[in-house]
């Protein structure tokens, strides 16, 4: 894994969960550009699909196949299950729901940091 990348996913995705909070706060459902910043998220995810999958290729072997896929697979699902879960009913509580699924994010993408370093923890 790119340490800084996996940063600026992780910090790419605590600002939005920070804006879904916030819009919760003052009682707004989502909103589309908060709905942009997802979609800005869920790229940033694909890309590091796409780099996961391209050290694998090259060679580079984490300390645990299978759990270190189903982290870069599963860190793909989230947010647009959470989205789907969200917009089912729009209202206050569907903006905390995307904050927190945001929040899930930075835990994914340090475990996968950590399972690429070979760390068990």
């Amino acid at each position: 894994m790119i340490p800084g990348f996996s940063a600026v996913v992780a910090l790419g995705s605590l600002l939005v969960a920070v804006w879904s909070f916030v819009l919760a706060a003052r009682g707004r459902e989502p909103t589309r550009p908060l709905l942009a910043g997802l979609a800005v998220v869920e790229v940033l995810l694909v890309v590091q699909l796409g780099v996961g999958v391209a050290l694998l290729v090259a060679g580079h072997h984490p300390g645990s196949l299978a759990t270190y896929l189903a982290y870069l697979i599963g860190s793909l699902v989230v947010l647009p299950v959470g989205t789907v879960w969200a917009l089912a009913e729009r209202s206050r509580s569907s903006t905390v729901v995307l904050g927190i699924t945001c929040l899930a994010i930075p835990v994914m993408v340090l475990r996968l940091y950590q399972i690429w370093s070979g760390a068990h923890a």
